[in-house]
């Protein structure tokens, strides 16, 4: 009956089990176990002692948790905006890679809900009272309405995907690409609102969330097909992988681009608070080490010297990124809320002001990359009971006219013609 519903291979612990014992993959199960180790820790402390295991203050509302959250989100959204590109737009060289990155955008953006579970508090409650007392005018309730749609929408392209209904998945493709820059653009617009920090207000980050996210997927999809082919292509994934690569120099380029404007027009007459944010941010390890060199720099060199085909350098490159992304994360809050707030009158009512400091305690660490064993786990229960690969299942993909052949068709056709 499930097979019926969504194809899948043999479900049986011999096939969860079973794995090449590789140094590699031996190494990747400690890691895993460890992580999920961590998780369940960090959210027993959670449970037992509540807000009070976070480093989280008045002063500073939001922490690692938030920055995990967002993260996990964005990797989600990325994922399904790049593979959009193949079995919605018809991009054919991004045609078969539609399940697999749909399936990671289903596990990453179930990862970031069992982070934001443990930092809500009550999320039960947020479910009968986002129903019976929606807050219309609050973009944190529009955030989460969004997202939940929009997680119904992949999960239903997945299966159709799976069904080999390119039809319908088209359809829940379309709707999950719209629905999800909605709600990504929703989730930039939780900063964007922040009347009271000069730094994150305005319609920067409505627009950087969702540029930042097809960076991240790009960033993604490297890694899953150089584990998946474990850094040996055929020239069809060569051709593609340098399509991605292209695709992802020109986005981190656009980011380059952005974030030269967002500081400069930041630092550009000094405006109290707004500048000195700024300033702050350009003498910070996490922005200049994190953000910029790992995140964006290194990356786009290795594309821009070697013409987007050094695809191994790109892979390794994509690990860094995705490190660089995560700071992006974590900066994105904590330099949102390190200017501390002030009374106007600042010398009769209180101190010159300092900056606020917040350091994530071990309960957050635990729960931060513990998640990220969640979605190890759900990926490899993916690969091992899914059709990730098209050629496995769907007949949509039996006779592909791949990019080898396309390229010879054109060739030869030249040859007739000369």
């Amino acid at each position: 009956m499930l097979n019926k519903i969504l194809p899948h291979k043999p479900i049986t612990l011999k096939a969860l089990f079973s794995f090449q014992k590789t140094p590699f993959n031996i190494f990747m199960v400690i890691v895993t176990l460890s992580l999920l180790g961590m998780f369940v820790l960090g959210a027993l402390n959670y449970l037992i002692h509540g807000h009070h295991a976070y480093g989280v203050t008045r002063e500073h509302p939001w922490g690692l948790m938030i920055a995990m959250y967002i993260f996990f989100v964005v990797s989600s959204t990325g994922l399904c905006i790049i593979s959009s590109l193949g079995h919605v737009f018809k991009f054919k060289s991004f045609e078969f890679i539609g399940k697999r990155a749909i399936f990671g955008a289903i596990i990453t953006i179930l990862s970031g809900f069992a982070v934001i579970g443990l930092e809500i508090g009550h999320p039960l409650r947020m479910v009968i009272y986002n129903t019976i007392s929606p807050g219309m005018t609050s973009a944190i309730w529009g955030m989460g309405v969004l997202y939940s749609i929009y997680l119904g929408l992949i999960i239903m392209e997945f299966i159709f995907l799976s069904r080999d209904d390119h039809r319908w998945s088209t359809m829940f493709g379309l709707g999950g690409l719209l629905v999800g820059i909605a709600a990504h653009s929703n989730l930039g617009a939780v900063f964007g609102f922040l009347v009271g920090r000069p730094l994150a207000n305005g319609v920067f980050y409505p627009i950087y969330f969702i540029l930042s996210a097809m960076i991240t997927g790009c960033y993604l999809l490297f890694l899953m097909y150089g584990y998946r082919f474990k850094m040996k292509f055929d020239k069809q994934m060569e051709h593609f992988l340098v399509h991605l690569a292209r695709l992802l120099g020109l986005l981190i380029a656009i980011l380059l681009f952005f974030e030269f404007w967002r500081l400069l027009t930041a630092i550009y007459g000094r405006v109290p608070e707004r500048a000195d944010t700024a300033l702050h941010i350009l003498t910070s390890p996490n922005f200049l080490i994190g953000e910029l060199l790992l995140g964006m720099l290194i990356p786009f060199f290795i594309i821009l010297f070697s013409k987007a085909k050094a695809i191994k350098k790109i892979i390794y490159a994509s690990i860094g990124g995705m490190v660089g992304i995560f700071f992006m994360r974590y900066d994105l809050v904590h330099d949102t809320l390190v200017y501390p707030m002030q009374t106007m009158k600042i010398r009769e009512y209180q101190l010159p002001p300092e900056w606020v400091h917040y350091s994530p305690t071990a309960t957050e660490w635990m729960i931060a990359l513990g998640a990220i064993g969640i979605t190890l786990v759900l990926y490899y229960i993916g690969e091992n009971f899914f059709f990730l690969d098209p050629k496995e299942h769907d007949e949509y993909f039996e006779h592909y006219h791949g990019i080898d052949d396309e390229e010879e068709d054109i060739a030869s056709s030249a040859v007739v013609t000369k």
